[in-house]
């Protein structure tokens, strides 16, 4: 509800709904997962384009390894995070600009999980 007051305008209702928004696009990306088509389209952008960096085979170069062993300390959304907005003052680059949060979380999980070949 919007009140006037000493000439301002108050929005109090604003933070919540913000909130609340937040919280359902949350809960709605992490549901969502990627369809066959799309998956397959993400195997091939990990294993060519961040291979070009982190090893075809994922097991370093330039950026780190990608291999489930070596990132047996790190958590789906952390990993998540970083594919999705990059590392600020590193090579990383943010694969927001072509990637959804949900399919960075769905690249994130199968990172943890050992990532999976190309289907040919």
């Amino acid at each position: 509800m919007c009140l006037m007051r000493h000439g301002q305008r108050r929005t109090e209702w604003r933070p919540l709904m913000a909130a609340t928004a937040g919280l359902w696009l949350a809960v709605g990306a992490a549901a969502a997962q990627p369809d066959t088509h799309r998956q397959q389209q993400l195997v091939r952008l990990v294993r060519q384009d961040c291979g070009s960096c982190h090893g075809m085979k994922l097991t370093g170069g330039l950026g780190p390894a990608l291999t489930r062993e070596a990132l047996a300390d790190r958590t789906v959304d952390t990993l998540a995070s970083t594919i999705f907005h990059g590392r600020p003052g590193t090579p990383m680059p943010p694969w927001r600009s072509i990637i959804s949060e949900g399919d960075a979380t769905w690249i994130a999980e199968r990172l943890l999980a050992g990532f999976p070949q190309e289907a040919r």
